[in-house]
């Protein structure tokens, strides 16, 4: 007797264009601004570092900033199902276990470029990736504590990114002042993360995530995040201070000054205002970072 069995079709590869949507580009203006300010910040001129440059635009952006957002949107896949089910994975575009397969690859090429680049960058480059498993995948799912899963985030997208932009240009591992700056940058961005918590209360309570939001409340949350947004970059300003630079610290200051301001408006109803917060004051927020790094590398 001949028994039959059922094969499965193979799933055909995703289009392009639904790739690309799974990379989520927006995505990747923040770690490259970063990056951005780490050149600046080498105080090293651009002659004859152009490809590395680039290699490096690339790595923080499309490629290590992709690779988390894929590996996120796997394991979310479940729960986007129900919240958002016309992201890329649960739609269908993306269909059977292609998810993986990219994040898998875009790991790949993002380590061979770190690798291609240099040691330093390289090393950076293995954590960046590290920490964007860890934050989306069991077992440790950073995402799901309020007080790490921000941590990771304003580590990687700031902090290593302008850590790989001065290591690129100076080919070592960068000064002191700089790592002094970017570390402080990342923790501030701890708040800006907090931020963006705001826009999804209701689905992380329903869903387990314990966001500082769900845990805190929402006033708590909203002025703990303003408070770890401010004390870096006071730390940050009387550092430049001390290291006798004069234009960054003062324009570091008026721009701190200027997000002050925002603060009040965004406090009286954080689940409302946030968004509003984060086009003006994080705004500000990242033209103090570019500031700071001009100062440091000699410009301003």
């Amino acid at each position: 007797m001949v028994h039959h069995v059922a094969s499965t079709p193979p799933v055909s590869p995703p289009a392009a264009r639904d790739v690309l949507a799974l990379l989520k580009p927006i995505t990747w203006f923040p770690p490259m601004w970063a990056f951005m300010c780490g050149v600046v910040s080498s105080g090293v001129g651009l002659d004859g570092r152009w490809p590395l440059l680039i290699a490096g635009i690339l790595l923080t952006g499309p490629l290590v900033c992709g690779t988390s957002q894929a590996v996120n949107d796997w394991f979310d896949r479940h729960v986007d199902a129900i919240n958002e089910p016309d992201r890329p994975i649960p739609s269908g575009r993306v269909a059977g276990n292609w998810g993986l397969r990219i994040a898998i690859l875009w790991t790949g090429l993002s380590l061979l470029t770190g690798w291609l680049i240099g040691p330093w960058v390289f090393a950076a480059t293995v954590f960046g990736l590290a920490a964007a498993w860890a934050y989306s995948a069991p077992p440790f799912r950073f995402k799901t504590s309020g007080w790490i899963g921000p941590a990771v985030v304003g580590l990687t997208y700031e902090g290593l990114s302008w850590f790989t932009g001065a290591s690129v240009m100076a080919g070592a591992l960068p000064a002191l002042p700089i790592l002094l700056v970017l570390g402080l940058y990342s923790l501030g961005a701890h708040g800006i993360m907090t931020l963006n918590d705001f826009k999804a209360v209701e689905g992380d309570r329903a869903t387990g995530l314990r966001s500082l939001p769900v845990t805190l409340g929402v006033e708590r949350a909203a002025k703990l995040a303003c408070v770890v947004m401010a004390l870096p970059q006071i730390v940050v300003i009387v550092l430049l201070w001390r290291w006798d630079l004069a234009i960054s610290p003062l324009t570091v200051s008026l721009l701190l000054a200027a997000q002050l301001a925002c603060m009040p408006k965004m406090l009286r109803d954080p689940a409302k205002y946030a968004p509003w917060y984060n086009a003006t004051g994080v705004t500000l927020y990242v033209l103090g970072m570019l500031a700071a790094a001009l100062g440091l590398g000699g410009y301003i």
